[in-house]
């Protein structure tokens, strides 16, 4: 698999059942970067999942009919904090990884996001080493830690509070 047969396109209300597969398929495979589980999702029609296409950006990396990996962009609700955007359900398929395909999704993102935001924010698993460095590499900087963030069973995760600064004159 070569990464430039990578193709990076949004994903449509059509593409329901490529999202819902592949976002089931995170939730199983790394629950520890999620908020959201498997189980809680794997229940829900597709009517949400096609919901969801609409109310956020989700673009999809493919080679030929394959859906590699995800990124999602959302803005936040309120007048008061449109201006951010925030990445959520970045996933690529353990198949892909390590070919650039995580890396075109977030310079898809960081481009369409653009003119439309003043800055991305997303929150990441503090042990997730590779995720953190990948996403500095395109200008995100930590803020802050969220303490105990993802509970499972008895076991707690912090989260890494990560931002990109989109818009010139922005004081870090």
């Amino acid at each position: 698999m070569n990464a430039p047969e990578v193709q990076v396109r949004q994903l449509l209300t059509a593409d329901a059942t490529l999202f819902r597969e592949i976002r089931l398929e995170s939730l199983q495979c790394n629950p520890e970067a999620y908020t959201s589980s498997y189980e809680d999702e794997r229940s829900e029609p597709l009517s949400v999942f096609e919901d969801e296409l609409q109310k956020s950006t989700i673009f999809g990396a493919f080679q030929g009919d394959e859906l590699l990996g995800i990124a999602a962009l959302s803005a936040q609700q309120g007048s008061r904090k449109a201006h951010k955007g925030i990445l959520w359900a970045v996933y690529v398929r353990a198949n892909a990884r390590n070919i650039g395909v995580g890396r075109k999704l977030i310079a898809e993102i960081i481009a369409f996001a653009k003119g439309r935001f003043d800055l991305i924010q997303l929150n990441v698993n503090t042990l997730n080493q590779a995720a953190r460095r990948l996403y500095e590499t395109f200008g995100f900087r930590q803020y802050g830690i969220e303490k105990c963030a993802v509970k499972d069973k008895d076991a707690y995760t912090d989260n890494v509070l990560m931002v990109n600064l989109l818009k010139a004159g922005i004081a870090e």
